[in-house]
Order: structure tokens, then sequence, then C-alpha cells
């Protein structure tokens, strides 16, 4: 049976500094670098009202309704998760592609059936389980019990941006 082994601190010092790097890719212009597999979140913070942004990994891009799901690996007390929550209206960026979005909390039900498509596509479930803080006998009813712990968000495009020259300035 999967369950939480132990609680991941949210990254402080030099690992904070290291998953704070990809923004600046984008910002310089190398986001494209990152592929498909990065997503970077431009949102509003719930308390300030200030712009804020994030760089999460893809879960899953559902081509067929241009939907990216992400999942917030820190739990519920993921600054970014909130703010989304709090202002679903975001911008995104994947690799040079600039868009419009809508993000959706998942069901518990839903994000456990998207994990266990992830870790079925990917065979790396064990690697990011462990990685995560969980243990898991690496069948799929544990991927699916992990899944339905973890909290993942739908960003629903809305829209392509084409007016690059302000799209950074906006949230």
């Amino acid at each position: 049976m999967a369950h939480k082994a132990k609680t991941l601190p949210h990254p402080s010092g030099l690992l904070a500094w290291l998953f704070r790097l990809p923004i600046w890719f984008y910002q310089i212009g190398l986001g494209a670098l990152l592929g498909g597999r990065f997503v970077l979140i431009h949102h509003i913070g719930r308390k300030t009202g200030l712009p804020r942004q994030a760089v999460v990994e893809v879960v899953h891009h559902h081509r067929d309704s241009d939907t990216y799901l992400v999942c917030a690996a820190y739990g519920p007390h993921t600054q970014w998760y909130q703010n989304l929550v709090a202002h679903p209206e975001v911008r995104i960026q994947v690799g040079r592609r600039k868009m419009v979005a809508r993000a959706e909390a998942l069901s518990p039900q839903a994000g456990a059936q998207e994990w266990v498509e992830f870790t079925r596509r990917t065979g790396a479930g064990r690697i990011y389980a462990r990685f995560l803080g969980y243990e898991v006998d690496g069948t799929q009813e544990d991927f699916r019990q992990m899944g339905e712990m973890m909290l993942f968000v739908a960003l629903h495009v809305l829209n392509e941006r084409t007016d690059t020259k302000n799209a950074s300035k906006e949230a």
C-alpha cells in the first residue's frame, strides 16, 4: 500500500536557487531548451496581488484539449498551487509557445488516473515516488493510491499569445 514516508521540506538555499534557475532560462529567451517538459507559469500572488512565476514539470500534455497537467509536489502549501487556486487565470509558456490558460485543480481520482498513466508512460514511477517521499511497491494500485494523495492542476489553454512584446509585463 502506498504511503507518504516523509514530508519534503520546501526547498531553501542552494536547492531553492537551482529550482528557480529555469525561470531565468525563460527570461533570457532560452526556454525552448527545456522543450515541452516544463511550463513557466505567470500567476498572481493570492496575498500580495503581485505577479509571480514558477517553472513546473509537465506530467502530461493532452493535445486534443490543449491542456497541460502539472503536480504540486510539495503538497497543499506549495505557493504557486495556492495562488492558482485563488487566481486561476494565468499565462503559461512551454518552450517558445506562449499562452493564456485557466487553472483547474483535479479531483483525487482524476489525479490518480493521470499519475498511473504517467508512471506507465515513463517507467520512472519508483524514482519519482522516492524523490517525493512516498513508499510504493510498484503496482498500478500503489501508484493510483499515491496519485490520490498528490495535487494535480490542469492548465487549460484558452488562446495563444501573439503579442510577445507585452506578454512578460501582464499577468
